[in-house]
């Protein structure tokens, strides 16, 4: 599998964080991108999930009283480490001692979040933060906002590993990395891409669960 030029970069805030990069023409069912942003590691490290839980928590942990984490894209274990620093029992913490849930959407109809009868009690009148593994164009964040208060929840943040936005649907986005970590970052919507108007081949296909090269 050829993907183009790897690169890798360390957090600024946290040098134990490390994000993997390959440099090409990427597309997603939403976008082409320049970068493909390798989270796969980010996930699944224990090492890593816990210190990007770490980072993300910390932003949270003063300011948002936080019922239900609902995590999309596979970043169940950083949003139960997430769970885990929120609650940890501390004078100054909203959330010090309190029993967070971790929860996951099923998909329908392709983007639509869909919940049980079992699980939509975790959003009906609880404060939710929502945990993304990267936000480019923010429509699966919104899908998700949009989710939230369709079963009367209230969202109280968007975090994410990676951010391409500092806000989505009014609600500011907290992410360990951003744009500004990777030079000449570009996403456009694939009818405006300019990569395919240069007649730029597509390195690979993107989705949430990885990468498949063409």
């Amino acid at each position: 599998m050829k993907l183009g030029e790897l690169i890798e970069i360390t957090s600024a805030n946290n040098p134990n964080i490390r994000l993997r990069v390959y440099r090409g023409h990427f597309a997603t069912s939403h976008s082409h991108m320049n970068y493909y942003i390798d989270v796969a590691a980010n996930k699944a490290s224990l090492k890593q999930t816990r210190e990007i839980a770490r980072e993300l928590a910390d932003r949270y942990r003063l300011s948002a009283e936080v019922d239900t984490i609902l995590c999309l894209d596979g970043s169940e274990v950083i949003g139960a480490f997430i769970a885990d620093r929120l609650a940890k029992p501390d004078y100054y913490g909203i959330n010090a001692d309190k029993d967070i849930s971790v929860l996951t959407p099923e998909r329908i109809n392709g983007s639509q979040l869909f919940f049980r009868d079992n699980t939509a009690p975790m959003l009906d009148g609880k404060k939710v933060l929502i945990l993304a593994v990267s936000i480019v164009t923010g429509y699966t964040a919104q899908s998700a906002v949009e989710a939230v208060r369709y079963y009367n929840g209230m969202p109280v943040g968007i975090c994410s590993i990676f951010s391409n936005l500092e806000d989505c649907v009014g609600i500011p986005v907290n992410s360990v990395f951003g744009a500004d970590d990777l030079p000449g970052y570009e996403s456009h919507l694939s009818i405006h891409c300019p990569m395919c108007k240069e007649g730029e081949k597509i390195t690979a296909l993107v989705n949430s669960f990885g990468v498949s090269a063409i």
